[in-house]
């Protein structure tokens, strides 16, 4: 009689990882909630159901996977770390950020989303119902992180006191609240506006001046929390990708300063300045010949500068989205500490097309010389394009839609560069723009640290980026503060550029003249936001298929 068989154990799939986590997501979005679940029942929920997961993706083996498998292992263990991460950090105790925070959420919550039935009406009566207990929780968290050593610094603060007044000195008719709800049902909503929901903004902002702003401290890094070097070590891996050390992202930005200095004031030189380099900022900043005289002005030349690259775009692509982009002014409800563009995608579901929305609030502190490399990173050929063919992938898990910063924000300040091979920069002053944009991302390596990791002062920074940049001034100090409220978000954006590029580099030296930028670019995008690492093997794996 032979002997029994050891049993074969199977090993774990990540195809039912990936099963086992949207049935997870799907069960804790189950109970509708007009804002997000705060409760420690919800808290603890997470945290089991995320670590088990992550336990078990960390238990296989996947030597032999296909890139497929080997990006979805990798994209889902950065997602669970960094969710994690949060939960045990309670990072909803310090919910706010220069832009406002959970208070923008609420803005994102109701902008764009037309009250124009009456079961729409209903779902916004319940949802603007719910608002004032929403805040309530808000405010319980704050106090716990108040105690706990977790609060947002003075100045975050201010910035959406600052952001509650600019929404209680607008006329009700012109508020967000009521904008986004059709005629016809506006006598219905505005008492609930009036009677509810402007009566916990007035709450809010009683609490954060009178209590949590006199508690807030005075230094702006992310050490000055408990645990807070740590915090800041970890929001550097996840932004980044990388397994780097915030003195090494210092490090490497200074680098990259001197370099990018150099070339402007090769620039100053060619134009004959008579001046120095800080003399020749302060004429950016202030000669009227570089500022738009009204917003339609800004907005008519940015739509311009995007349809001219849109027409250059075949020569660099393959493969382009079918959605098409539309140019708008920021909303008015954000714009006062909101940056100089931003990109809002569109939606296949929703038939709503992209957005690249410009900025026409403080106009002079709109400059046309940065108005092309903005145009290029917000439109096209970088968030627009890459984020509305990463909506056109079919048969991707759910989760491969998240945006991956240090992808998505390098190949925005990639394609700037790109602007230069395309002939988008047509002056001198439009060169020194897009270098003052490049130059921007890399003082972000230096002031970003400096402020959260190694003690420097607000001061410090807006000497700093203001000395090596022709930003406006009203633009340098509200990048300043947006860093200061959203840790290690920054320092994605330059070193997803440097890796992007030197794949580039490095498939231009393996493939000689077989190199085709419009087959790199495609191979690069071919997988939507992917995590650096992932990116690496995909190009690998191209240099190998195109040598063959």
């Amino acid at each position: 009689m032979p002997a029994p068989s050891t049993p074969i154990i199977q090993s774990e799939s990540i195809d039912q990882i990936i099963t086992d986590y949207e049935a997870f997501q799907e069960d804790l979005n189950t109970k509708e909630s007009p804002w997000p679940d705060l409760s420690e029942a919800r808290n603890d929920k997470e945290l089991a159901g995320v670590t088990q997961l992550l336990s078990r993706l960390n238990s296989i083996e996947l030597s032999d996977a296909d890139i497929s498998e080997l990006i979805n292992q990798q994209m889902l263990t950065l997602i669970l770390e960094d969710w994690k991460y949060g939960l045990e950090y309670e990072t909803h105790l310090f919910p706010l950020n220069a832009e406002g925070g959970f208070l923008a959420g609420v803005i994102y919550g109701v902008q764009g989303r037309f009250i124009d039935s009456a079961k729409d009406v209903e779902t916004y009566l319940n949802k603007m119902s719910a608002l004032p207990s929403y805040f309530t929780t808000r405010i319980e968290n704050m106090k716990e992180g108040q105690l706990n050593g977790k609060s947002s610094p003075r100045k975050i603060v201010e910035n959406c006191i600052q952001l509650i007044d600019h929404l209680l000195d607008t006329p009700i008719e012109e508020q967000f609240f009521m904008t986004s709800v059709d005629d016809e049902f506006k006598e219905v909503v505005r008492p609930i506006i009036e009677n509810e929901v402007i009566p916990a903004y007035k709450n809010l902002r009683q609490y954060l001046n009178d209590d949590y702003l006199a508690k807030a401290p005075e230094k702006i890094g992310a050490s000055q929390m408990t645990s807070g070097k740590s915090y800041y070590e970890q929001r550097v891996r996840y932004f980044t990708t990388f397994d780097i050390s915030p003195q090494e992202v210092f490090d490497t930005g200074m680098s990259e300063v001197a370099r990018i200095k150099s070339e402007m004031e090769d620039i100053i030189t060619a134009l004959k300045f008579d001046g120095s380099f800080a003399d020749f900022l302060v004429f950016l900043r202030t000669d009227p010949q570089f500022y738009p005289k009204s917003g339609r002005e800004l907005l008519n030349r940015a739509a311009w500068i995007t349809k001219e690259m849109e027409g250059e775009l075949p020569k660099y692509f393959g493969k382009l989205p079918r959605m098409p982009l539309t140019v708008k002014p920021v909303p008015d409800a954000l714009a006062p500490n909101y940056t100089g563009g931003r990109y809002s995608p569109g939606s296949y579901k929703d038939n709503r097309a992209g957005q690249y929305w410009v900025n026409t609030y403080k106009l002079e502190s709109r400059p046309y010389y940065v108005l092309p490399a903005l145009s290029l990173h917000e439109g096209v050929p970088g968030h627009h394009l890459q984020i509305m063919l990463a909506a056109e992938l079919q048969d991707l898990p759910a989760f491969r839609k998240t945006y991956i910063s240090a992808f998505g924000e390098g190949w925005g300040l990639y394609s700037e560069y790109l602007g230069k091979e395309a002939g988008m920069y047509k002056t001198p002053y439009e060169e020194f723009g897009a270098l003052t944009y490049e130059m921007w991302r890399a003082c972000r390596l230096v002031v970003d640290p400096g402020m959260h990791y190694l003690g420097w002062t607000r001061d410090q920074a807006v000497e700093f980026m203001a000395s090596n940049t022709a930003l406006s001034m009203h633009e340098v100090n509200t990048e300043i503060d947006r860093y200061i409220g959203w840790p290690g978000q920054a320092v994605s954006y330059k070193m997803g550029e440097l890796k992007i590029r030197a794949l580039r580099k490095k498939v231009e030296q393996a493939l000689g003249d077989q190199f085709d930028i419009r087959a790199f670019h495609d191979t690069v995008l071919e997988n939507g936001s992917i995590p650096l690492a992932s990116l690496e093997s995909v190009i690998d794996l191209f240099i190998e298929h195109q040598k063959k």
